[in-house]
């Protein structure tokens, strides 16, 4: 069994749920999992309305910053296990080359700085993104990586997306 894996969370502007996705990994996967996040165009902030919604679920946010998916791609980034598109545009752009051929996923998730309406509404949305990327998350920390081949782990993470 592999002693640790890297994670990396992908979106296209960095700013919710691939920051949120790397911050919850982060905290329920340690020690064996590292969680990193990156954007194909990152928006240069994380939006306090995910920040605000991690620290009500008391997981850290020190260290979070929107930054490009370049950093990933060059030689000296951290060699990736794992890498996870959370959103629909990211899915469809042309991903840089990563280094060690590492196992993807779609986890397709709702935009929630795309939610417009009261205050409400919008809390609402960032919470059900978190939850459920919560839910996604939690689901592949208990998969039995050391015992399971990459073919029936590439379906087991497709399945996950879908939840």
């Amino acid at each position: 069994m592999k002693p640790h894996y890297n994670v990396l969370f992908l979106c296209t502007g960095n700013s919710a749920r691939s920051i949120m996705a790397e911050a919850i990994m982060n905290f329920k996967g340690r020690p064996r999992f590292s969680a990193y996040s990156a954007g194909s165009h990152p928006s240069g902030e994380v939006r306090p309305e995910a920040v605000r919604q991690l620290e009500a679920a008391h997981i850290p946010t020190s260290g979070l910053r929107s930054k490009s998916w370049n950093e990933f791609a060059k030689p000296d980034a951290p060699q990736m296990d794992f890498v996870f598109t959370v959103c629909d545009h990211a899915a469809k752009e042309v991903c840089p080359v990563w280094p060690g051929q590492p196992m993807t996923a779609h986890w397709g998730v709702p935009d929630p700085p795309a939610v417009t309406g009261s205050e409400d509404v919008v809390r609402k949305a960032f919470r059900d993104v978190f939850f459920m990327l919560d839910r996604r998350i939690s689901l592949f920390l208990c998969l039995p990586l050391a015992s399971i081949d990459r073919l029936a782990l590439k379906k087991e993470l497709d399945n996950i997306g879908r939840q």
